[in-house]
């Protein structure tokens, strides 16, 4: 895997909206787009990272610089209208719409299962992500409460805090994610937290089933 950098870029469209968003383009040809939902404290090394990773893939990349509503870094009535904005970039950069996904992290996780249930895209992954049963901040709903509706195909990759409650918590995800009428899956990783990227074989086996995922429906 090479190495790609990242660019920031102030994007404004002739019907005025503008958004700050952070990118990464492939070496070689573009197999598609992907919006990147941040976590709280907004666009950071770590997004970064991830964006690029995802460019060294072949994919076009872009992180949307989503102001919060709270001191949380809720994501609120913003989210939807920045996903909007950066798959208007992604379509002038001539990603088609069929080829373009969500993909988030902790609380950019349980937004892109929230853009999933609202975006009728390729595909979508939540990489870990709160507010599953309850709401993680003001202005998202519970996931549970959702997933049912997803339009978008979904993967949802979680710990499960080692605990019953957890793993309880995710199995109910899982089955009321299996009644919308896309495909759908939940991979739980027993006895860690959300950030399981903290373990090295569960993040490096994490990052595989999402290039799987994007390979999958996005073609």
């Amino acid at each position: 895997m090479t190495q790609t950098h990242t660019h920031t870029q102030d994007y404004e469209r002739e019907d005025g909206r503008a958004l700050r968003l952070t990118y990464a383009e492939p070496d070689g040809a573009v197999r598609g787009g992907l919006v990147v939902l941040h976590e709280v404290g907004g666009v950071t090394d770590a997004a970064r990272l991830l964006v690029a990773s995802l460019a060294a893939e072949g994919w076009l990349a872009a992180a949307p610089h989503i102001d919060g509503d709270g001191p949380d870094g809720v994501l609120g009535a913003s989210l939807l209208a920045a996903t909007d904005t950066t798959l208007a970039w992604l379509v002038d950069r001539g990603v088609r719409g069929d080829q373009v996904g969500v993909v988030g992290f902790d609380l950019g996780g349980t937004a892109a299962l929230v853009v999933a249930a609202n975006r009728e895209l390729g595909a979508a992954v939540s990489v870990g992500g709160r507010g599953i049963s309850s709401p993680a901040t003001t202005g998202l709903p519970a996931l549970v409460d959702i997933a049912g509706s997803l339009v978008s195909p979904w993967l949802g990759l979680y710990g499960d805090n080692g605990d019953e409650a957890g793993q309880a918590e995710l199995n109910t995800l899982k089955e009321e994610a299996g009644k919308s009428k896309v495909a759908t899956n939940v991979v739980c990783y027993a006895g860690a937290s959300h950030r399981f990227d903290t373990d090295p074989e569960a993040a490096a086996e994490a990052w595989q089933r999402t290039l799987s995922w994007f390979d999958a429906h996005l073609r």
